[in-house]
């Protein structure tokens, strides 16, 4: 109960947050390819280091992490299947045998066909879901977001304990 509650806080604080759409869609995005693929990977690695160094909005890629680490599991089959059609391709053998032998690729475990199909769907996935994203952020903040603001919900959500702490440690 705890956790939902703090997602949803996560979620009104960073739609009610000074950043800008872009910084909030490419939080989510960041979030979406921790959550799409497995965690225990190299280029997982990097994508957090990307979401905590760069001007993004780390609570939307927590939020966009937790909303896509489901849909991840779900899509696994489909996964599989594209990471098997990539390795098997006769006209990729080339390349994954240099990748293969090449220093520190191997240990992305893109020999995985799940690990392959994901991060792949991630990837192409990536440009549509930040334009979505974006997209509905700037809708939410021009029709929605004031209503929001002012109602009785958001006022008690923000009043909580674990609100005003989290705005105690914000810069």
């Amino acid at each position: 109960m705890f956790a939902l509650i703090k997602l949803i806080q996560s979620l009104f604080g960073a739609l009610h947050s000074e950043g800008t759409e872009g910084q909030l869609a490419a939080g989510i995005v960041l979030g979406s390819c921790l959550g799409l693929t497995p965690l225990l990977n190299l280029h997982n690695a990097v994508i957090f280091a990307a979401l905590v160094l760069l001007n993004v909005s780390f609570a939307a890629g927590m939020l966009g992490w937790a909303l896509f680490v489901p849909i991840g599991f779900l899509l696994d089959p489909l996964f599989d299947w594209i990471g098997h059609q990539l390795l098997l391709a006769e006209s990729l053998r080339g390349l994954w045998t240099s990748l293969y032998n090449t220093p520190i690729v191997p240990l992305t475990n893109f020999n995985n066909t799940v690990v392959l199909g994901s991060v792949v769907f991630a990837l192409l996935f990536a440009v549509p879901l930040f334009l979505l994203t974006r997209w509905a952020v700037v809708r939410y903040r021009v029709t929605v977001g004031e209503r929001v603001r002012q109602s009785k919900f958001y006022r008690a959500l923000t009043a909580s304990k674990a609100y005003n702490v989290y705005k105690m440690f914000r810069p």
